[in-house]
């Protein structure tokens, strides 16, 4: 992987053990004024040990989070549409040499009906995700585009699907050029782990073998003129300081080569999944206090970067993470092709365990008992603010203002049309509450917004 200094990494790392604490105080002040840090400030951050640092450290990320992103945070559902797949990789349930699950490729009517499902629960923000296989006749391309299209054309109650995210599996570019013109939004691919040998010995067979044509595949997206990138590592798989390292070199060749860092990062750690020894007994475990350490160092690190965080983790450590950085997070998720509109005993195969269970309506109860805002908005990019568009807005945090406006429509949207009575009255306090800290300009605006949903208006943005 040429984007990887390995050499570089490791000698990092060993020389930024036992730095100086003025050093680090030094390195977090240049943080909290929203500045990327350098591969040496993050290896620092990532090998401190001492209490003292590490309480500075979170307190220094739940700040810059607040100042780039506010209090909003984003909701989306994956929509697993097949889980048949060419590659064995040992931690995934989804490995090729896996017999012990029902596999399936969705058709047309079953994403329908999934879309559905999740439009009248109130979700608007998808992920769709597929194994590195398509259903015979199809082209894996083909079979995307259609589902896609499908997704988008669904409707419940005035309601559709706001925009599609995909993970996939590397595209030539011009099939990613066809998935630009979709109108997806980011593109997500995770390179698993950044440390080659270890990348070689987890995936033993199919086209994921290759680490240099996945890594790759992010620079063929950037030339189709995909330019919301999502990326991301395993947590578990290797040494997790060497990973996340190996992240920030990444976003570090992104920003080198098309001047545009990743739109987000994804944090999964290992969970159990049917049929795969090796994701039972991780070869590199990583404790809650590290996990929340990964969370913390990439929110300095990339301070203008979403992180998402799946449902793999639990509510108690998903609701710790939301202050330490985490600016997006699934809901109600199922990670089997029909998980959501079949019942269980037709389900096909999940991909991994999960460990948050609740509704949406639970989550979003949650979070507004946290104060945060929960947000189904996807209005930049309606109003082409992508790429380096938005990175212009997210860098300085100026972005907040806007997320924070169009976070609060969304929210207005939800508790009309989907949210429990209990949930309902909270979220109008939230609005009443929040609004009047508002400027009189965004406060006419928003009450206008407001107006125009109570009336039947949807998908109203700023």
């Amino acid at each position: 992987m040429k984007q990887i200094n390995e050499e570089r990494i490791n000698n990092l790392l060993l020389g930024a053990v036992d730095t100086d604490s003025r050093k680090i105080d030094k390195i977090i002040n240049k943080s909290k004024s929203l500045k990327r840090l350098t591969l040496e400030e993050s290896a620092i951050l990532l090998t401190a040990q001492d209490a003292d640092s590490i309480d500075k450290i979170f307190t220094a990320a739940s700040f810059v989070k607040e100042e780039i992103y506010g209090k909003r945070v984003v909701l989306f559902a994956p929509l697993y549409i097949s889980n048949f797949c060419l590659n064995n990789c040992l931690y995934c349930a989804f490995k090729s040499d896996n017999l012990s699950i029902k596999r399936k490729a969705l058709s047309v009517s079953e994403i329908k009906s999934e879309t559905e499902w999740l439009l009248s629960r109130g979700h608007k923000r998808i992920l769709m995700v597929c194994g590195e296989d398509a259903p015979k006749a199809k082209s894996s391309i083909d079979y995307y585009l259609e589902a896609i299209r499908t997704i988008y054309a669904a409707e419940v109650s005035r309601n559709k699907i706001k925009r599609i995210n995909i993970n996939c599996a590397p595209l030539s570019v011009n099939d990613f050029k066809k998935l630009k013109r979709s109108g997806i939004g980011t593109y997500q691919i995770f390179q698993e782990t950044y440390h080659e040998q270890t990348y070689r010995s987890m995936h033993l067979r199919g086209p994921k073998s290759d680490p240099d044509n996945r890594i790759d595949a992010v620079d063929r997206a950037f030339t189709a003129g995909i330019d919301d990138i999502g990326i991301g590592a395993l947590f578990g798989l290797y040494d997790y300081r060497f990973e996340v390292l190996g992240l920030l070199s990444h976003v570090e060749h992104m920003e080198e080569k098309f001047k545009v860092g990743p739109h987000t990062i994804s944090v999964p750690r290992i969970e159990p999944a049917e049929g795969s020894e090796l994701s039972l007994h991780p070869p590199y475990k990583i404790s809650d206090n590290e996990f929340k350490k990964i969370v913390a160092v990439l929110r300095l690190s990339v301070p203008y970067t979403g992180i998402i965080m799946s449902t793999r983790e639990t509510p108690q450590m998903r609701d710790s993470l939301l202050s330490l950085g985490v600016s997006q997070i699934s809901a109600e998720s199922r990670t089997s092709p029909g998980g959501y509109s079949v019942s269980a005993q037709e389900q096909a195969g999940g991909q991994f365990s999960l460990g948050d269970h609740r509704s949406l309506d639970e989550i979003i109860a949650s979070l507004i008992a946290h104060d945060y805002i929960p947000s189904f908005c996807a209005a930049c990019y309606r109003m082409e603010r992508t790429g380096e568009a938005f990175m212009q807005l997210a860098k300085p945090g100026t972005i907040k203002g806007k997320c924070s406006l169009n976070a609060l429509a969304t929210l207005k949207e939800y508790l009309l049309d989907f949210a429990s009575d209990k949930v309902r009255a909270s979220g109008e306090q939230m609005i009443n509450r929040l609004s009047r800290e508002l400027n009189q300009n965004d406060q006419r605006l928003l009450r206008n917004i407001f107006a125009h949903i109570d009336r039947g208006v949807r998908d109203e943005f700023v």
